[in-house]
Order: C-alpha cells, then structure tokens, then sequence
C-alpha cells in the first residue's frame, strides 16, 4: 500500500468536494446520502481564512481527508465551543486557533499510521501552533488516537443543537 500526501488548495478542494464526503460517509459508517447532505456545510468552510486541507491517495483514490480553517468568533462550531470553556482557557487555546474541522480515514487503511501522518501534515501547514477539534466524549478508537498524540481535554459532555450525542473539546499546543 504507497500512499501519497496531497496538499488541497481551495479550487481542488472544492472540486473533490464528492470525494471529500465518500470518505467522510465510509469513515463514519453513514450512508452516501447523508453525509452529501453536508456539502454546503463544507462549502462554507471553504471561504473561511487559513483553510489548510490534505488528502492521502492510494493511486488516484482518495483514502482519508483531513482539513482545518482559523476559528473566529461569529463562527458556529467556534461560539459552541468557546460558550463550554471557562475565560482564561478559551484565551489560552481557542483565541488564534487552527480548528481541525474533519479528519476521516476509510476503514481499510485505519490502523496503518495514515491518520497520524495526514494529521501531522495538515498541523505542519496550519497558520498557528494551537489546534483544537471536538469528538465524541466516550471512548472511541478516535479519542484514543487524538490522547496518544498529545492532545489534552478541555471541556467534556458538550452538546451541539441538533446531535444527541456529547463531544470533548480537545487541544493540541
């Protein structure tokens, strides 16, 4: 398995914006339809400042994505996390932070070190050294990964309108 690294800009980004979303369904065990539901939702994040994206590809397929933008106050997800951090921690972390918005790995080539390495890549091209991503609070296979890296908790049992489920606000200097 040679798999390659492939820095996205904006207009190729957006153009594999379907393949994009077929790993995204893959990775989250969710039907195709569902997570093309969310191309506006990624369309959105394609005009936001700092956008770094990179995909691994196995030939020409896309295997894994990962992306991430500069959070600022007056965006969704970055007022949801900011209103579950107490002041002086929403200061130290979230102010100036490159926000890891996706980072999905087909299930086939989980476990190989890809998402280690898709993720490193994409923090080597954030604008910042501070990032920080939510993922559900319990223990996943994908909350593993992100304690092994470094990442420490900052908020735990935060819910977003519309998501039953909870999410730990992680962070990474």
């Amino acid at each position: 398995m040679s798999v390659r690294l492939v820095e996205f800009d904006r207009t190729e980004f957006a153009r594999r914006r379907d393949d994009v979303l077929d790993v995204y369904a893959e990775a989250m065990q969710v039907p195709p339809e569902a997570a093309r539901s969310r191309r506006a939702i990624l369309a959105s994040h394609l005009e936001l400042a700092g956008l770094c994206a990179v995909g691994a590809f196995d030939d020409e397929r896309l295997v894994a994505i990962g992306y991430g933008y500069l959070g600022a106050p007056g965006q969704w997800w970055h007022d949801q996390v900011r209103s579950a951090l107490s002041e002086r921690d929403a200061a130290v972390w979230l102010d100036g932070s490159f926000e890891v918005c996706e980072l999905h790995v087909r299930p086939a080539y989980q476990g190989t070190g890809l998402g280690r390495r898709l993720l490193a890549r994409l923090l080597a091209g954030a604008p910042v050294r501070t990032a920080i991503l939510t993922t559900p609070d319990c223990d996943t296979r994908a909350r593993r990964f992100y304690r092994a890296g470094g990442w420490v908790d900052l908020a735990l049992d935060l819910h977003f309108p519309g998501d039953p489920r909870a999410f730990a606000v992680l962070a990474l200097h």
